[in-house]
């Protein structure tokens, strides 16, 4: 897996937020997010990692310390400048003991399901992910079955889909939602529940956002967007996915659930 190229994403976000005057106001938080994680990444990185044939489970390995430290940095920044509903609760953790706060991110390691949409663990998430982003890269792993609908590495549900061109098509990956690695997965194939009738899976697209589409699923009814690189080469999949939250709207006004939300909590 590549660096995380943290100045990528941001620049996507400043560039979709003009391009999409509906989102502007997300993707402008979103933007203070991205910067500020790319400012976790020197203590994640001069942190020593798990020495080689460690076997602990991928979360046991990431640094409670360092999300402690950085909480109170992070908390301000929401309140600064997040939704209201999102800073009263920043300010809600503010004044909760260091006890409850450290609890409040550990719990968040030890979930079993770490990707439900609930406030408290959007900043576990925004804390956490630096690291497992980081951790993700250095991990050997053999090549995932293109059926497996969780992620190889660190065990988490897919947040977006991607479409990277090979020959004369495209190559469909999925994107972790925690630690955004990639992996192969087969084209007409649902990730939660495996149907593969394609007059069971359901696309859905706007002409004005050609690149990402809805892919969903009548059999389980859950969803999520897909990035098609072969159509916006310079598409940044975990930012599109956040500016495009009118397809959001359309999956769920038709009955649909999202397999993940992303960190903006939709």
């Amino acid at each position: 897996m590549k660096k995380t190229d943290w100045d990528k994403r941001i620049q996507r976000a400043v560039e979709l937020a003009q391009r999409y005057p509906s989102a502007a106001e997300v993707l402008a938080f979103y933007r203070h997010i991205l910067e500020f994680q790319k400012t976790l990444c020197a203590d994640v990185v001069s942190r020593s990692l798990p020495a080689a044939g460690v076997k602990a489970a991928f979360r046991e390995q990431l640094d409670l310390d360092i999300a402690i430290r950085q909480l109170p940095a992070l908390l301000a920044l929401v309140q600064r400048t997040g939704p209201a509903k999102l800073a009263h609760e920043a300010a809600e953790i503010g004044r909760a003991s260091s006890e409850q706060q450290g609890e409040m991110l550990r719990s968040f390691l030890l979930s079993t399901n770490s990707n439900e949409p609930e406030l408290n663990h959007f900043f576990a998430r925004v804390l956490f992910q630096p690291q497992a982003e980081h951790l993700a890269a250095t991990q050997q792993t053999q090549s995932a079955d293109s059926s497996a609908s969780v992620c190889p590495v660190c065990g988490a549900r897919p947040l977006v889909a991607v479409l990277r061109p090979e020959g004369d098509g495209g190559k469909r990956f999925l994107v972790c939602s925690f630690c955004s690695t990639e992996w192969e997965f087969r084209r007409i194939l649902c990730p939660v529940c495996g149907e593969q009738d394609h007059k069971k899976l359901p696309r859905y697209s706007v002409e004005d956002i050609p690149s990402v589409r809805v892919e969903a699923c009548d059999t389980c009814k859950y969803y999520l967007k897909s990035v098609d690189m072969t159509i916006d080469g310079l598409a940044v999949p975990v930012v599109d996915e956040v500016a495009t939250a009118a397809l959001d709207v359309w999956a769920i006004d038709h009955g649909f659930h999202k397999i993940s939300p992303n960190l903006m909590g939709f």
